[in-house]
């Protein structure tokens, strides 16, 4: 029993591994201790919470002003109903050359085209010519016989006006042209819009042949929405920009239509340009000054546009980003004219504006604002 007793006690007793266990323990526990029971947590902010996010923005002064209010609209250039002008066949003929182009400048008394007379005409132009060679033979032995009292006054006067009604017939044909090839030239200084005739073409009587503008008289034939052109008026001033160029010129509007375009949906505006400046068929861009708006005067970087399509804009309200809703109510160039909910004395948030959310701390820094391109904003609001 001494033995069996001896073995279990044996197995009882603690090994050599024990003390080593115990000792790693109690060093862990040490080390813990000395991270973090020498420190309490802060009282506002759990254990292990990430610090608060920081935008870093720059700042401008909010404005109070006034920017023009516009009205854009967009154009062709042609020509003023009282500049225009058609060129058409005097009678019958065969379009022998043409000399000019379309959109071509010419001098007053240019030749235009050349026409010569169809058959019909040319026959009309012998007739007249026959008919005058009788009336003045007519109207010569009229003379005789009055001269021996063997006729009237009366028969002298009938004799000499067949005479010059013939001659004047025979005038008209010529000068259209009947008796040979005729060139119609252009009646004033002139742009060619158009040339409808072809050689060697047949064209009857009062065909059109060519369209001319006065260079003076070129205006933009534009269109604006109906919500907007009851504040446009004759007498408005605009500024004129063709596409493709980034060179602006003054203009005047001339009329604005009362009624909405059918084949547009817009109130047609009639604006009077520049001579010399444009040509006809051109397009262009009109801004129209239709009065002024006032309200904060703010970089056009400033506005946001939420993912509503609502656009805001942030304050720095001490160190803190606050949203504000706004209006735009006008914009001319790179500036934004708004209105709402504003503090008057807290700065407007610039660079960076982007991407600070309301109640976000901002860090702001000196230098100019240099904003980003600004995605559109949904987080934060």
């Amino acid at each position: 029993m001494s033995a069996g007793l001896g073995q279990a006690g044996a197995r009882a007793a603690p090994g050599p591994a024990i003390p080593a266990l115990a000792a790693a323990l109690a060093a862990v526990l040490a080390l813990l201790c000395a991270a973090g029971c020498g420190r309490e947590p802060a009282a506002d902010s759990p254990i292990g919470a990430a610090p608060a996010p920081t935008a870093t923005v720059q700042t401008t002064a909010l404005q109070w002003g006034s920017l023009p209010r516009t009205v854009e609209a967009y154009g062709v250039v042609q020509a003023e109903p009282g500049a225009r002008d058609s060129i058409v066949a005097p009678l019958d003929a065969q379009v022998g050359r043409i000399y000019v182009r379309g959109g071509q400048a010419v001098a007053a008394g240019a030749a235009l085209v050349q026409l010569l007379p169809s058959p019909s005409a040319r026959t009309r132009y012998a007739q007249a010519v026959t008919q005058l060679a009788v009336a003045a033979d007519s109207a010569r032995r009229t003379r005789q016989l009055l001269s021996q009292f063997l006729a009237t006054r009366q028969q002298l006067a009938e004799a000499e006006k067949a005479e010059s009604d013939a001659r004047t017939a025979l005038d008209a044909l010529r000068a259209q042209g009947a008796g040979g090839p005729h060139t119609l030239r252009a009646p004033f200084a002139a742009i060619v819009t158009g040339v409808t005739a072809t050689v060697r073409s047949l064209v009857s009587e009062g065909a059109p042949l060519l369209d001319l503008a006065r260079p003076g008289g070129l205006v933009l034939s534009a269109g604006v929405p109906p919500e907007a052109a009851g504040g446009v008026t004759a007498g408005d001033t605009v500024t004129l920009v063709p596409l493709g160029e980034h060179v602006s010129y003054a203009g005047t509007v001339l009329e604005r239509g009362a009624a909405v375009q059918a084949d547009t949906g817009l109130v047609p505006v009639t604006i009077r340009l520049p001579p010399g400046r444009f040509m006809p068929g051109q397009p262009a861009q009109a801004t129209i000054t239709v009065g002024r708006v006032s309200g904060y005067v703010v970089p056009h970087a400033a506005v946001l546009i939420d993912d509503d399509g609502d656009s805001y804009v942030v304050q720095a309200v001490g160190d803190a980003a606050r949203v504000v809703d706004v209006q735009v109510l006008g914009r001319q160039d790179s500036r934004d004219v708004i209105s709402g909910p504003l503090d008057a004395h807290a700065p407007l948030v610039l660079g960076g504006n982007y991407q600070a959310q309301d109640g976000m701390k901002l860090h702001v820094v000196p230098g100019p604002a240099v904003p980003a391109a600004a995605p559109e904003r949904g987080a934060g609001r």
